[in-house]
């Protein structure tokens, strides 16, 4: 450690005197220390503060949860034409969403400084495009490897001609095809995970504190494990709103992608100390 002269200390500003001592007192402070155990109950109070945000800025959360319904009414269409690609375009649905929700972020954390507009929100991204473009490589990679993993797998199993949709749906309900059900199952729910736990904070962290794109990734990884329970509670939530939006002819996703969106705010802030 380099001694630091006398007359150096006289030399520093107070400001530079309180950075010092609290270098000193804090010798192993980072981001990854910060990370919090969060209780069970914590994702219904995130959703619950997610209502509160969505009603605070209606007219923005609604922009955003239109182009959610949008996204959600294209994924339906290409079903009905190429139900194989389903996985596909479930997982690109999931890699789109964490974008469109930085807007949503930002609605989040002008609210808890009395801040609003639309413009804004949508020029968040602005200066942030290196540390989103990687994150966006990491998922669009792991979004290949599904796509390839999905075709592959149908493939193992319909060696023939691939069946038509009313078939396909009548081989679901089937007993016949389980082996088919477990395979697909874990093969999607290994790459829903790694996608859900790689983005869980990471981007209302980048946003919030400018992190780079790998480190916010791991801090989202560090959440994930240090409150598991927590988190298989919180994507089932998602997982059971994002249906119940699809459910509703993706009329609902018009209001349960900004609540989740704004909720993933407060499960940032809950998550990582200040």
């Amino acid at each position: 450690m380099t001694e630091i002269q006398p007359d150096e200390l006289q030399n520093r500003s107070p400001a530079e005197h309180d950075a010092a001592a609290y270098a000193v007192d804090q010798p192993n402070d980072s981001i990854y220390s910060r990370i919090r155990e969060v209780p069970m109950s914590a994702p219904f109070r995130w959703l619950a503060q997610g209502w509160s945000d969505f009603r605070y800025n209606p007219g923005q959360s609604l922009f955003y949860g239109c182009c959610f319904a949008i996204a959600g009414f294209i994924l339906g269409m290409v079903f009905n034409y190429a139900y194989q690609y389903v996985s596909t375009l479930t997982t690109s649905f999931l890699l789109l969403g964490p974008f469109l929700a930085l807007g949503l972020y930002d609605v989040s954390r002008r609210h808890e400084q009395a801040d609003s507009g639309l413009i804004p929100t949508i020029l968040s991204l602005n200066g942030k495009f290196g540390n989103i473009g990687v994150f966006a490589a990491v998922l669009a990679v792991l979004m290949l490897l599904w796509a390839r993993a999905s075709l592959v797998t149908f493939a193992l199993f319909y060696s023939n001609d691939m069946p038509t949709l009313e078939g396909f749906l009548a081989q679901l309900l089937s007993a016949e095809n389980l082996e088919f059900l477990t395979v697909y199952f874990c093969v999607g729910l290994t790459f829903a995970s790694l996608v859900f736990a790689a983005s869980v904070v990471s981007i209302p962290l980048m946003l919030d504190r400018d992190t780079d794109a790998i480190t916010a990734m791991l801090v989202s990884f560090g959440c994930m494990v240090r409150s598991l329970p927590t988190m298989m509670l919180w994507a089932s939530l998602i997982v059971l709103l994002t249906v119940i939006g699809f459910a509703t002819f993706y009329v609902g996703l018009i209001f349960t992608m900004p609540i989740i969106g704004h909720a993933t705010w407060h499960a940032y802030r809950d998550c990582i100390a200040p």
